[in-house]
């Protein structure tokens, strides 16, 4: 394999991982990052995608515990039932409207410009958000995620939705639209992780299944590269923010999604750098 194409794959692991659970956009930062990289096409796209299994490695043995007793409960445990049909009825918004506009959304939407208006949109409604919790507009109803009810979970799937567009950001909108709806902060963040599981392995295997006559065994170092990368990346990241929450907001994500918008706006209109579509 050709030595700068795996690093390449490292650098784009290492920034699906430390931006997936953030509020800010991995899908939006790959995208960049690609461009800057000329780590651009078909494969390339594919490649973002599926590295997020890596990442979702990562939650998987920070969360093992808790999926543990979850499925050992499944049949038995009411608890248990509820927290599985919630991550399930959450899921499906996405997945459904993702088969139905995925193509197009790929096609009009997948390059920097866009993107770069998402952060900045994305980034005020983070502070709109945080503001209405300050001013106490919006009571914290849910303080875990065991206390989600049905209802709950769907107005979150229906929230992540929006990440759909790229720049918008999973986990922001599931999280920002958890806390919207009453989820305390760390319900909503651990309820995101819990989500983006069968979430990611979804878009992963059905990218993957798409673009199968794009890809080859020769392809399958470079993902595991960027997998191992992105998973390193994610699992020191996930524990980082979970401290983080516990005594801060998501303020200075929102500022830096605006300041960083505005930058590749400026840099695209004026020609500071050459973005690739």
């Amino acid at each position: 394999m050709d030595p700068v194409i795996a690093l390449k794959a490292v650098v784009m692991g290492i920034v699906e991982g430390l931006t997936e659970f953030l509020p800010i956009s991995s899908t939006g930062h790959l995208i960049l990052a690609g461009s800057l990289l000329d780590f651009v096409g078909a494969t390339s796209k594919v490649f973002e995608i599926a590295i997020q299994a890596g990442a979702i490695f990562a939650v998987i043995l920070e969360y093992r515990a808790r999926i543990i007793i979850a499925f050992s409960g499944l049949l038995t445990e009411r608890k248990q039932q509820r927290f599985a049909l919630n991550i399930v009825v959450a899921f499906l918004p996405a997945a459904i409207i993702g088969v139905i506009f995925a193509s197009k959304i790929n096609a009009k939407l997948f390059a920097p410009v866009p993107v770069a208006i998402a952060f900045i949109v994305g980034g005020f409604l983070i502070l709109w958000i945080e503001r209405l919790n300050r001013i106490g507009e919006h009571k914290i109803r849910v303080a875990t995620v065991d206390d989600m009810t049905v209802l709950d979970a769907f107005k979150v799937g229906c929230a992540q939705t929006l990440a759909l567009i790229p720049g918008t950001s999973r986990s922001g909108a599931s999280i920002i639209g958890g806390m919207y709806f009453g989820l305390s902060r760390t319900a909503a963040t651990e309820f995101s992780f819990f989500l983006a599981i069968p979430t990611l392995l979804g878009a992963t295997v059905y990218s993957i299944y798409k673009a199968r006559a794009l890809l080859s065994m020769g392809d399958v170092p470079l993902f595991l590269i960027g997998g191992v990368a992105a998973f390193i990346s994610a699992f020191l990241c996930v524990r980082w923010l979970l401290r983080y929450i516990s005594t801060h907001d998501f303020t200075a994500f929102a500022y830096y999604r605006i300041v960083f918008g505005i930058i590749v706006l400026l840099s695209a209109h004026y020609g500071w750098v050459t973005w690739a579509e």
